[in-house]
């Protein structure tokens, strides 16, 4: 069955809509909003952990995290989220981070999505505007016979600790969403992309809906009639303020441009094979003048789709317990052989014996941040 993608658009991809950025400036790649991470401070609190020598350790000033309207990179984001599984000995740290987020934490787009007339402009809003605000999360809205998927995509997938970032946004969205639908409102399911943890409750606690482990994609399952409730005490005439205050941003070009390419094909590769002749019509531009603008970067359409299968791929093997035979079809593979073929091409090495290595490097990567945690609360 086709899915009809409600907004599926890069900054500046349709020139009558507007896009939101921080600062009136376009976020590099790799950078997201300080929303999300300003959930590990007081999640840390909450298990009496000082915050302050944690972020240190990441690389940051503590006073950073309170800068509602700045920027973090993804791979530090990442970071932060490691060193603090490890220091709280708890596998879903990043679950407690996005449940102490709200509307609020997106700075003016939340803002703008409380004063949205429905839930369905809300979400496009944030859809929309996190292709701006989050340029290390690849957002995307879709519907299919009655039933919307919001999801988000860690990209690179890759990234230190993409289960957890995965975690942190869908319960930052979720959080979201009982904001502008009621308390009392539960999707019709949660998918999440990460191996089934031992200790389910909770993730049933928070979402209050069943919850699908070992995923391709990170996504929120709602009835398209939910798109059509009103929100609650919108203002209009706030939301016009709002509205005023978006800035248009110019379309990217070379790197830019390339980067977002990928995060398109991120968000949409595992639910459609997606052919450059729909990127092209996506992105409201001709065939011809996507290949010549990603000539900017020194990359072809095709390379750049095996590089983004390269990184779910990675994801996959590295985060889930999903079958090879499961990943080849995520993938767009029609057998598993032809899957484990083009791994090789790419790593060197076959899936199996990647994985393996990848769960042995992040064992020994854990076991070593238990031991500085140790030496660290030895010292306090």
């Amino acid at each position: 069955m086709t899915i009809t993608h409600i907004v599926s658009a890069l900054p500046g991809a349709n020139s009558h809509r507007p896009s939101v950025a921080l600062a009136g400036r376009m976020l590099p790649p790799g950078d997201i909003h300080m929303g999300l991470a300003q959930g590990i401070a007081p999640a840390l609190r909450d298990f009496g952990i000082d915050p302050a020598p944690l972020i240190r350790m990441a690389g940051l000033r503590p006073s950073l995290m309170d800068d509602m309207a700045g920027t973090i990179p993804l791979s530090v984001l990442g970071r932060l989220l490691t060193l603090g599984v490890a220091r709280t000995n708890c596998p879903h740290f990043g679950l407690l981070v996005g449940k102490h987020a709200s509307p609020l934490s997106l700075g003016m787009i939340g803002r703008l999505m409380l004063h949205s007339e429905t839930i369905g402009d809300a979400l496009r809003a944030f859809v929309s505007a996190l292709w701006v605000q989050g340029r290390g999360i690849a957002p995307s809205l879709s519907i299919e016979n009655e039933i919307v998927l919001f999801s988000c995509s860690v990209s690179p997938s890759y990234v230190e600790s993409a289960d957890q970032i995965a975690d942190g946004s869908i319960a930052l969205a979720m959080n979201v969403l009982r904001s502008l639908c009621g308390r009392n409102w539960s999707p019709v399911e949660v998918l999440l992309p990460r191996s089934r943890p031992a200790d389910l409750a909770p993730y049933c606690c928070h979402f209050r809906a069943p919850v699908r482990f070992n995923q391709e994609i990170a996504g929120i399952v709602l009835a398209a009639r939910d798109l059509t409730l009103p929100i609650a005490g919108a203002d209009p005439v706030m939301k016009a303020v709002l509205e005023e205050k978006v800035v248009r941003i110019p379309k990217g070009h070379g790197a830019v441009f390339a980067a977002d390419i990928r995060r398109l094909l991120r968000a949409r590769l595992t639910r459609n094979r997606c052919s450059a002749e729909e990127i092209a019509e996506l992105l409201a531009i001709h065939r011809r003048t996507l290949s010549r603008r990603l000539k900017g970067d020194g990359a072809g359409y095709r390379a750049i789709v095996n590089e983004v299968r390269f990184e779910i791929a990675r994801q996959m093997l590295k985060d889930t317990d999903l079958p090879l035979t499961q990943i080849a079809a995520a993938l767009g593979y029609s057998e598993a052989s032809a899957f484990t073929r083009a791994f090789r091409r790419w790593s060197g090495q076959v899936p199996t014996a990647w994985r393996a290595q990848a769960l042995k490097a992040a064992a020994q990567a854990s076991k070593h941040i238990g031991v500085g945690r140790n030496r660290m609360c030895g010292e306090t």
